[in-house]
């Protein structure tokens, strides 16, 4: 059926770029790392859908986080994706409260949506808009009219039953190709940004993906790129988590051992726990730590 993978396609005649992203087994993956409540899970779901979609429109190796950040009941919320889809994220709430309002203007106070792109090569970007729309696909279309001066479509929906969870978007945008660029009349930008706001929730979760393309656009001249794989792969590893800690006295790292019988570091993203005891502290010191050698434990 095609999920976990990202479609790109361009309008011929019409200088419009589109995407379809669907997600079931990466977004599963970030779902199983933590006792999310449903509303964080459907946050997390358009907010990985989300990130799928733009991390499409770079032009170069790197990588692109969408952060949400407020003083309300949901502090943080992150998602990470590289230029080939890999994809990581977690949501801090206030877990005082014993049940979260259901409506997205109400997760947040003082809102904002901060997007960051970092190049491989190259110097970082960071933009930022208030989350002071009723969605978060609307907050990411005010992004992009509000630093890009681009006309963007953003549709964002999640599924969630007792076995599976399915989060799917489509991302619509006027190519930056002249200073015309954001007059939509010119372009037929409205016309297909009408067409895709047709769609389903029962279309996007069981059609096959060529298939919705079909019904959307079948009087349309589009070319439809081979798609992409989506999974989740966070980055932590043993051995990043042992250099962290050769930047750590060797003593106090010993007084931590000596206390609770290990040193225990949890990754944010996916919740790996590395620990480090006695020997693996005078090895990282001693330049001696072999990741061969090393298990977790």
């Amino acid at each position: 059926m095609s999920f976990d993978q990202l479609h790109r396609y361009l309008f011929n005649q019409a200088h419009v770029r589109g995407e379809l992203v669907r997600l079931e087994n990466s977004y599963q993956s970030i779902l199983d790392s933590y006792a999310y409540p449903p509303v964080i899970q459907k946050l997390l779901g358009e907010l990985m859908a989300a990130t799928s979609l733009l991390t499409a429109t770079l032009k170069f190796e790197g990588d692109i986080a969408l952060q949400l950040q407020s003083d309300g009941p949901v502090n943080y919320a992150v998602i990470n994706g590289t230029h080939d889809q890999k994809l990581r994220g977690v949501a801090r709430w206030d877990e005082s409260l014993s049940e979260l309002p259901t409506d997205f203007s109400q997760l947040f106070q003082k809102g904002v949506l901060v997007i960051t792109i970092t190049p491989t090569d190259g110097e970082r970007y960071q933009g930022m808009v208030a989350l002071d729309k009723p969605t978060l696909a609307e907050c990411i279309e005010g992004y992009f009219q509000q630093s890009e001066q681009l006309a963007t479509k953003v549709i964002l929906r999640t599924q969630q039953t007792d076995t599976s969870a399915k989060a799917c978007g489509m991302f619509l945008q006027i190519l930056p190709t002249s200073s015309q660029a954001t007059i939509t009349e010119d372009t037929g930008f409205d016309h297909l940004s009408k067409l895709t706001e047709t769609i389903k929730d029962e279309e996007l979760f069981t059609l096959p993906a060529e298939d919705i393309l079909y019904r959307l656009y079948h009087q349309e001249d589009v070319e439809v790129y081979a798609p992409a794989e989506i999974i989740f792969k966070c980055s932590c590893s043993r051995e990043r988590s042992a250099n962290a800690l050769a930047a750590v006295e060797k003593s106090e790292l010993l007084n931590i051992v000596a206390t609770e019988g290990a040193i225990k570091m949890n990754c944010q993203y996916c919740h790996t726990e590395y620990r480090f005891d006695e020997i693996d502290v005078h090895a990282i010191h001693a330049g001696t730590f072999a990741m061969d050698t090393q298990s977790d434990q």
